[in-house]
């Protein structure tokens, strides 16, 4: 065996009956390296993060924890596609790639522009509980989520290194497993950007001036995410 499948090992030996076979589990050391270069990936400042903290800061720490839900439900269409094979076409057809980028893209600005241009912040008490501006949250970062590329060559790029198609589960469910555990760590690491982003807004004045002051910050930070995305070369 050579590369990942040299990190499996093979249980069970000698007559088996009918109905039994082979199980393939993966190794101690297979396991620790995913998890650990996950976390890595994860926990490093990166656009999701700036953007739920965004949302946090312009509509209440309620908005931030449903962005990230939204983020999370959102990434399952990459998950589920790598799984099906149909993030390859992002390779194959660089015209797609582009046009999903670039609607990604001005969709993230459209959202920024929309919260410099609002009179009143609908997100109540800094860092307090809106059902509204939560809900607005959630389904716009579903859109955001699915509208990024990046995620679906992440997936493509990352999962097969810790995938091995001799084993005894099928590809396609090893890249939903693993697509899975990935997507749940990453959330985890939106929610403690939530968390601090919130904390950090609940020290400012309940003024009706720092909060729009905070909601222009997250809606120019929204743009800078979408310009940042339309001048990246890949």
């Amino acid at each position: 065996m050579h590369g990942i499948a040299a990190h499996f090992r093979y249980i069970g030996s000698g007559y088996r009956g009918p109905g039994m076979r082979r199980i393939v589990v993966p190794s101690m050391e297979l396991l620790l390296a995913f998890f650990v270069t996950t976390a890595v990936f994860a926990y490093i400042p990166g656009p999701a993060m700036l953007y739920v903290a965004a949302q946090t800061m312009a509509r209440g720490r309620f908005a931030g924890l449903m962005a990230t839900l939204g983020i999370h439900l959102g990434c399952y269409v990459h998950v589920f596609a790598a799984a099906a094979g149909l993030s390859v076409l992002f390779h194959a057809v660089p015209t797609l790639y582009l046009a999903v980028k670039l609607a990604g893209a001005a969709y993230l600005i459209w959202l920024g522009f929309n919260l410099l241009r609002a009179r009143e912040v609908d997100a109540g008490p800094i860092g307090g509980f809106q059902p509204k501006s939560g809900r607005r949250a959630f389904f716009e970062s579903i859109t955001v989520e699915i509208l990024n590329p990046k995620t679906a060559i992440f997936f493509v790029a990352f999962l097969p290194q810790f995938i091995d198609a001799s084993a005894s589960l099928p590809v396609w469910l090893q890249f939903v497993i693993l697509g899975t555990v990935v997507n749940l760590m990453f959330s985890s690491a939106d929610i403690v950007c939530v968390m601090l982003a919130g904390a950090v807004m609940a020290r400012l004045r309940q003024s009706g001036r720092v909060k729009r002051m905070v909601q222009r910050a997250g809606g120019a930070l929204l743009l800078g995410l979408g310009a940042h995305i339309v001048l990246q070369r890949t």
